[in-house]
This record gives C-alpha cells, sequence and structure tokens, in this order.
C-alpha cells in the first residue's frame, strides 16, 4: 500500500482546502436559515410551520437526491461532477436570494439541498480516491472543520448581514454564500484533479442492477447500519438542547450562540487533533475510545439541572467536542468499506442514510420528550439513553466492519 498520495504535498494541499471550502460554503447554506426565521416570517408573512418547511425542505431533498445521484455519480470524473452539481448549488442559492414569495423561495431551498446533499457525498468520496486510509483520518479532520467553522460563522452571520445590509434584508446571506462559492468555484476549477481511475473498472450495465448489487453487499449494509447509529447517537440530542436550556435550565437565547460559538471553535481546533491521531493510533481504536467518552457529556447535557452557567457551557463544549468527533474516525472507516470503482454509488447512497437518520432520530426524540404545563422539557433523559444504547450498538456493529485500506487511486492533472 502507497504511503502517499497520488498528489504532489503542495497539490494535496490546495486539493484538500478546495474541498473544506465547497464542504463549509454547501453547509454554510443550510445553517444560515436558522436566524432569519424572524425576518422571513414578517417579510413574507409566513407562519412558523411554513418556515419550518424551509428548513426541512433542504434535508428531504438531500436525502432524495442522494438515491438519484446513486445511479450516475460513478460513471463520471469526479472533477466534472463535482464542479457540475457545484455550479447547480451556486445556482439554486442565487434563486433562494432573489425569490420574490414563500413558494418559490421554498422550490430554491428544495433545490439547494437537492445539489448540496450530493456535494457532501462527492466531498467525501473524492478524499477517499485520493488520499491513503493511512492519512484519511487527518484528511477527514480538515474537510470536518469546515462544518465547525459553519456552525461558529453560520448564525452570527446570518444575522449580522441581515442587518447591515440596507435594504437587501434577508436576501443579503444568500448573495454573500453566491460571491463567496463564485470564488471556491474558480479555485475548484483549477486545483481540482481529474479523477477517472474508477472509470477503468466501473460499473456497467443497467444502473437499477449497480444500485442492488452496491446495497446489498454486508459490508456496505453493516456500514450503513454503523452510519445511522452515529447519527442516531448524535441528532436524537443536539436538536433538543437549545430548547431544554432556556425552558429547564433559565438561560437566555444569547447564551445559546454563545454555547454554538465556543462549541464550534474548539472543534474547528480539535478536529485535525482527532484526525491525526486516529491516523497514528489506528481508527477503530481512536473511535472507541471517544465514543466511550462522548456517553458522559451526553447524559450530563440530558441530565442537567440547574447550575451555574460556566458549568453548562463546558459540558456543551466537551460535547461538541466529543460527540462530533466520533464522525472523523468513524467515516474514515466508512469510505474504505467499499471498492474504488463503485465508492461514489456507495457514498451518494450513505448521505441519504445520514440524511433520513437524522431526521428520523429528531423525529423519535419529539416522541419521546413532552412539555409539562409549566413549559418545561420532560423526558429528556430518556433521550439520552437512547442516544447511549445508540453509541454501544455502534461499537458492537463496527468491530464486524471490514475495512479494505485501498491504496490512493491515480489522478491526473487537468
Amino acid at each position: 500500500m502507497n504511503s502517499s498520495s497520488s498528489l504532489p504535498p503542495k497539490q494535496e494541499r490546495h486539493f484538500l482546502l478546495v474541498l473544506s471550502a465547497i464542504q463549509f460554503t454547501h453547509i454554510l447554506d443550510f445553517m444560515i436559515m436558522m436566524p432569519l426565521g424572524p425576518q422571513l416570517i414578517r417579510v413574507l408573512q409566513i407562519d412558523t410551520h411554513q418556515f419550518g418547511l424551509l428548513l426541512s425542505s433542504y434535508t428531504f431533498t438531500a436525502a432524495a437526491s442522494g438515491l438519484l445521484a446513486a445511479a450516475y455519480v460513478d460513471r463520471f470524473d469526479r472533477r466534472t461532477l463535482m464542479l457540475s452539481l457545484y455550479g447547480l448549488f451556486i445556482l439554486a442559492t442565487l434563486c433562494c436570494g432573489l425569490a420574490p414569495n414563500f413558494t418559490f423561495l421554498l422550490v430554491a431551498r428544495a433545490l439547494a439541498g437537492a445539489f448540496g446533499g450530493i456535494l457532501g457525498a462527492m466531498v467525501q468520496t473524492m478524499v477517499a480516491d485520493v488520499i491513503p486510509f493511512e492519512r484519511r483520518g487527518q484528511a477527514m479532520g480538515t474537510v470536518m472543520a469546515a462544518f465547525s467553522l459553519s456552525t461558529v460563522a453560520g448564525v452570527p452571520l446570518g444575522l449580522f448581514l441581515a442587518s447591515h445590509m440596507g435594504g437587501l434584508g434577508w436576501r443579503a446571506p444568500f448573495f454573500f454564500i453566491v460571491l463567496l462559492s463564485g470564488a471556491v468555484f474558480i479555485a475548484a476549477h483549477r486545483w481540482l484533479p481529474s479523477l477517472t481511475s474508477h472509470l477503468q473498472r466501473g460499473p456497467q450495465g443497467n444502473v437499477f442492477r449497480q444500485i442492488h448489487a452496491v446495497a446489498k453487499e454486508p459490508n456496505h449494509q453493516r456500514a450503513y447500519l454503523f452510519m445511522s447509529l452515529l447519527m442516531f447517537g448524535g441528532f436524537t440530542v443536539v436538536p433538543y438542547i437549545a430548547l431544554y436550556y432556556t425552558a429547564n435550565l433559565g438561560l437566555q437565547d444569547n447564551f445559546i450562540a454563545l454555547v454554538y460559538l465556543c462549541g464550534g471553535a474548539a472543534t474547528f481546533f480539535t478536529s485535525r487533533l482527532i484526525g491525526r491521531l486516529a491516523d497514528r493510533h489506528g481508527k477503530q481504536r481512536v473511535f472507541r475510545i471517544i465514543a466511550v467518552a462522548a456517553f458522559v457529556p451526553i447524559l450530563v447535557t440530558t441530565h442537567l439541572v440547574p447550575v451555574p452557567w460556566w458549568l453548562v457551557l463546558m459540558n456543551s463544549t466537551v460535547f461538541f467536542i466529543l460527540v462530533p468527533g466520533r464522525f472523523i474516525p468513524g467515516m474514515a472507516m466508512i469510505t474504505a468499506a467499499s471498492a474504488p470503482q463503485v465508492r461514489g454509488t456507495f457514498m451518494s447512497l450513505g448521505s441519504s442514510v445520514q440524511m433520513m437518520s437524522s431526521g428520523l432520530a429528531s423525529l423519535v426524540a419529539g416522541l419521546i420528550i413532552s412539555r409539562n404545563p409549566a413549559g418545561q422539557i420532560e423526558h429528556f433523559n430518556l433521550v439520552g439513553y437512547l442516544a447511549v444504547a445508540c453509541g454501544i450498538a455502534s461499537l458492537l456493529v463496527v468491530r464486524r466492519l471490514s475495512v479494505a485500506q485501498p491504496s490512493a487511486v491515480a489522478v491526473q492533472a487537468s
């Protein structure tokens, strides 16, 4: 197995930088909607249910597009497909900023989610194609740091732009993303290499048979189960943290922004560290350690009673470091669970699994918790037990996950 990438070190840095920027922009596009709720409700004259549709339309179409992408993603040069999808994503985001009414904005958000969902799978696929397994943990940590940065920047940036850009209002954040993405597109066109080696032994014949063959592979199914358990172990708890903090702990809304700011900033620095540790000491070993350690902040978070704010902030920061931190060695292993020639199909299906699992996790947790007459959240502790149970199950599944550890495929500079 090659100990180095097929790209020279400088070109590899550019490659990872561009993929991280793509990851940042499409995640920011999703995150930036959340603080715009009051303005959108007022300006577009919609209710909270309609605003919820604007948020969920992104996730639903991202899941559906992952299934559709599985039919063609391994039949094209990765670079060509990435640039095409990213261009369409930029166009959809521009339509969001230009939307004259709720219906137009809803359709534009759905399209942005459709292309954004595939982008996430393509980023992971390209990293796995180019970066050897023994260094893939650090590479995944670099790319996933974009998620942390978008968490830190998304909420305050959305509010700042919407409040300080004159008459643009809620449209300003979308125009900003379009300009930023345009610059990233130019860099991607220059620095992303052509990736075609998967086509040499790539899937032939009926695309539905290809998808079925990928989906029925036992090791792929274990990877999808492992992925689902990771999502359930986080998204049963994360969507309700802010509500629990305000309703049960009596914390103010501005403290929630501080929670995400500190948590996102911490994970921005720890993501690469976790990746390096995974490469040095083994992905599965590091995953087991972080997964077990994550049980502590999960249980503390779901059992918190009113305590000094700094204790809450300490626990929430540890939560943001460890709970998403499991994904770094976890995704490094998942990307090596399939053969290179079907990796795009495998990861596209995996993207749908992630989106559907996260949505189902939030739904299940919402059915478990309730609010008492005083407005406080009840049964959040049960959600914590469910998250820990999923974490324990993931530890059992990962032991049976076969990692091929393929070397990086050949690339051709465009």
